[in-house]
């Protein structure tokens, strides 16, 4: 449930980046500025070896530096590190030292200067010292997703802060030089900057596309040879991809995938129907399949899915009885090449099964020194040589097939490393030209791991090699059109790939009404009731509540910490948690609790309340923070317009920006915006907010403003201004909003979303976040889907076998599956909350018949409780709620006898949560 981490740090980072949800952690200091020196005992690079102490490095190339290095020989936190390797630090007046806004070297100038940066509140997303770590004997740098006074680092860890800016996923900007680098002492010269094209977008012509691919099939069929009338079934399936992205209700579709199913055996099965298939042919039918709504388990009387697991080498030719068609332990039998394995990894995952171990080991081997892959099916000691196109569909299908994160990190860095300056990728090495089947195939596994940025910049450089006819050549400046090029030219352009491409389409919408209905189907068929799922399905709700509830987690019945060593409340969790109360029902005893310590004025042990955290009736009130305590109040039938005493409905409202308001003022994005609210989880829990308050009026610009955030995906990013990600929680949260919204636009806007969400579902039922295969994506993602429940049945059913999987036996959830082990109290909240499928915007529960909540508001509920470990967690809502921390004010508000406190924005990850 909760959000990000990392406020302290990261380079104060982008606290925003929390964004999701930020997290609190007041720490009082009455100073305006705070600069920490280098401790006296600082160790010199040399001191630390490949086995012991960690070493950092700053890179000072924006400011026309150079990159330094230090290292820590007893290494304790990244904040320790940076001031013990000789670094200086400043923090913001708004947030404290935690949040690093300034870093100089020895007694050289810090940067920014004054001049670049006030440092009085948090930096904007697109300039700040971005945080990035390395674990021992990892040469990926991976975007840190806790704060550095967070990071508790092992000897041989690596750290980097690199000036600049990146999204919540940390897709861009990670350092230009590599974990070795700095290891090895060899990143010490200014690094090149990177070769991110700056190309402007361009796109490519689907429609002529279309007509163009459509023109190449026979009697709208079949694709045949050139001078003869023999099909060529594999540039038959070429075509139907092209024409599933480009034209979904061309009529050929049909024809031609029936022309295909009734010659599946001549195609897939050449040595005989009972015989082992063709890999690549049965993969590729198997796909086809997939794409156009069919079955791949009954193609041509054939089960291509259990006919392609059920035929996994179990050895190479070295073996003592060789098989056919295997050139090492783990190939799909007669795959052929590297692109064969993939496709067949790809069919399976689609169709919901997981793809065999060795399968997918074995593609991975195919991996090269450079993180390139190569397109022969080599074995272990072979000369590797990748290429972009082998990289790109072998990258789609190991993300597809799930665990192998380090195989995918890499193929995308030899991606953006290969990348030329135009967008083109070339098709081999040492090519001088680019080619259009390397640069499609990169373009899509770019576009579906977040590289938004690269991937725009490859289809722009396509859309000017689209020919006149409307097909494509296979290199640069080419004048004949070829369908082979073609078809993964249409896919990168119509922003999909072979893992989500789908003819499905929504389906029609009934004319728009103003006010959505209660009860009943919403205009394009969603449900407005809160959905039904049959009993048992998913996570043991009540072992998740009493997870939740227990005395350990919830401190004297009234909150959850913000950090289990001090006092004060985590404001923004602890209405998580109420949320995940409220839709389960299975503690209203503990939810009235709760309820009444906000309600009331509840202070907590540093002696804040809820309206602390707010800001609500100052300057700086926080607007998503304001929206989640309202929705709170909403769902539990309390007067949001009278709630911790204060009108929360009045504060939203004061809250929406006229105009974007100019640096140094950083409290309004944009008209229609809320102030001081940096993510779209914080617009769109304010919109339902002062939806369900009846302020439909005052709710129209922040709609109108989270609708032109949508990208043309259905997407949404996290943060706002936007930094060009992609995110799921954060387009499912917006979803919510919009679904309460209702309206044609805002119905049309969900439809596009929720198929988003759809396509970005991993094998294992997951969903891709911060923190890797995410519990709270996961969670979200079933929220989201659910507004639509029919359509969305069996994602939601595989999400919630999913969240059952990463359930512990205390009835707590990991924060991911290939994370850290053991229950995280953000992740639970979210996970139990999201698993009942309700959305924020329907949420209801009455409390009655519980038992009133006598709170003290003059006296702190401080109480010393066991709290367990929290991962860290922060702040406020975690994808759900924003508050990101540090967000602009939240601190400024919290000055009270002249003093400022530090605050801390937990961990965006679903590690963290988002909610």
């Amino acid at each position: 449930m909760g959000t990000a981490q990392r406020r302290d740090r990261q380079t104060g980072a982008r606290a925003l980046l929390a964004l999701i949800s930020a997290g609190f952690l007041l720490l009082a200091m009455c100073v305006t500025l705070v600069t920490v020196t280098p401790a006296a005992a600082a160790g010199p690079v040399g001191d630390c070896t490949a086995t012991e102490g960690a070493v950092v490095a700053v890179d000072f190339g924006p400011f026309g530096g150079k990159v330094e290095r230090g290292c820590d020989t007893t290494p304790t936190t990244g904040y320790d590190l940076l001031h013990d390797a000789g670094f200086t630090t400043e923090g913001t007046q708004h947030d404290g030292p935690g949040f690093i806004c300034r870093i100089g070297f020895g007694s050289g100038t810090p940067y920014p200067t004054a001049k670049q940066e006030a440092c009085v509140l948090t930096p904007p997303a697109t300039a700040y010292w971005s945080y990035w770590t390395a674990s021992p004997g990892s040469n990926r740098w991976t975007y840190s997703q806790y704060g550095a006074m967070s990071r508790k680092l092992k000897d041989a860890d690596v750290d980097a802060w690199v000036f600049g800016g990146t999204d919540i996923g940390g897709s861009t900007g990670k350092p230009a030089f590599t974990p070795d680098d700095v290891r090895a002492g060899d990143g010490t010269e200014t690094p090149d900057p990177g070769n991110t094209p700056t190309v402007p977008a361009g796109q490519v012509d689907l429609a002529a596309a279309a007509d163009w691919v459509a023109g190449t099939l026979k009697d709208g069929e079949r694709v045949v040879d050139d001078g003869a009338d023999t099909p060529n079934y594999l540039l038959t399936t070429e075509a139907l991809y092209a024409l599933a992205a480009a034209d979904p209700g061309n009529a050929d579709i049909a024809k031609a995938k029936a022309f295909l199913a009734a010659h599946t055996d001549e195609y897939a099965y050449p040595s005989g129907k009972d015989e082992a298939p063709d890999a690549t042919a049965a993969a590729r039918l198997a796909l086809v399949a997939e794409a156009t709504e069919g079955d791949p388990h009954d193609v041509g009387g054939h089960d291509l899915i259990a006919d392609l697991v059920g035929h996994v080498c179990p050895a190479g030719p070295d073996a003592g009885s060789p098989t056919p068609g295997c050139t090492a332990k783990g190939d799909f039998r007669n795959a052929g090449y590297g692109d064969g394995q993939a496709l067949a990894v790809l069919a399976v995952a689609r169709a919901g099964a997981e793809p065999p171990a060795d399968a997918v080991t074995r593609l991975a081997q195919l991996q090269c020194e450079d993180g390139g892959i190569t397109s022969i099916l080599i074995r272990p000691g072979e000369n590797c040589d990748g290429d972009a196109g082998t990289t790109g569909l072998v990258a789609l299908a190991l993300h597809e097939a799930g665990g192998q994160d380090k195989a995918v990190g890499r193929a995308m860095a030899y991606l953006k490393k290969t990348q030329r300056q135009d967008g083109a990728f070339p098709g081999y090495t040492g090519a001088t030209t680019g080619s259009v089947y390397a640069t499609s195939y990169a373009a899509q596994a770019l576009r579906a791991l977040d590289a938004t940025a690269h991937a725009d910049a490859a289809v722009a450089w396509l859309s000017r090699e689209q020919l006149d006819g409307g097909g494509f050549g296979f290199e640069e400046d080419a004048t004949d059109p070829a369908l082979y090029a073609t078809s993964p030219a249409v896919l990168a352009g119509a922003g999909t790939d072979l893992a989500r491409l789908t003819t499905e389409q929504p389906g029609p919408t009934d004319p728009p009404t103003t006010d959505p209905p209660t009860t009943g189907p919403s205009p394009t068929g969603r449900p407005t009731t809160a959905p039904t799922r049959p009993a048992g399905e998913g996570p043991d709700l009540k072992k998740g509540v009493a997870y939740l509830t227990s005395a350990a987690n919830l401190r004297q019945g009234h909150y959850y910490p913000g950090d289990p060593k001090l006092p004060g409340a985590d404001f923004g969790l602890t209405i998580d948690g109420a949320y995940a109360l409220a839709a389960t029902g299975l503690d209203n005893d503990a939810l009235r609790g709760i309820v009444d310590f906000l309600d009331q004025g509840g202070r907590d042990g540093a002696g804040k309340t809820l309206q602390d955290w707010t800001g609500a009736g100052t300057k700086y009130a926080l607007g998503g923070s304001m929206g989640k305590a309202a929705l709170l109040a909403e769902a539990v039938g309390r007067d949001p317009r009278d709630f911790g005493g204060k009108d929360l409905i009045a504060g939203l409202n004061t809250a929406v920006c006229e105009k974007a308001s100019k640096a140094p003022d950083r409290s309004c994005p944009d008209k229609g915006a809320y102030t001081y609210a940096p993510s779209v989880f914080s617009q769109s829990l304010a919109i339902m907010a002062q939806l369900r308050a009846d302020e439909k009026e005052a709710a129209q610009q922040p709609i109108a403003y989270l609708e032109s955030l949508q990208h043309d995906s259905g997407a949404w990013p996290s943060l706002i201004p936007a930094t060009g990600d992609s995110d799921v929680d954060s387009t499912a949260i917006a979803a919510m909003a919009l679904d309460l919204a209702a309206g044609e636009r805002a119905d049309k806007a969900v439809d596009k979303a929720l198929a988003w969400i759809a396509g970005k579902q991993l094998s294992d039922g997951g969903f891709p976040g911060a923190a890797g295969d995410s519990v709270n994506s996961a969670a979200l993602a079933v929220q989201g889907l659910s507004l639509d429940e029919k359509r969305y049945d069996s994602e939601i059913t595989k999400a919630l076998k999913f969240l059952a999987g990463q359930q512990n036996p205390d009835g707590g959830f990991n924060v991911a599956r290939d994370g850290q082990r053991g229950s995280n109290l953000r992740a639970s909240a979210q996970a139990v909350g999201g698993a009942t499928g309700i959305s924020f915007g329907l949420l209801e529960r009455s409390l009655e018949g519980t038992t009133p909540q006598i709170v003290t508001p003059d006296d702190p509920a401080g109480g010393t409780a066991n709290i367990v470990d929290t991962d860290g967690g922060g702040g406020a809502l975690a994808s759900t709620g924003v508050q990101i921390g540090a967000l602009v004010g939240t601190a400024a508000l919290l000055v009270t006898s002249g003093c400022w406190f530090v605050v801390v924005t937990r961990r965006r990850a679903e590690a963290e949560g988002r909610i």
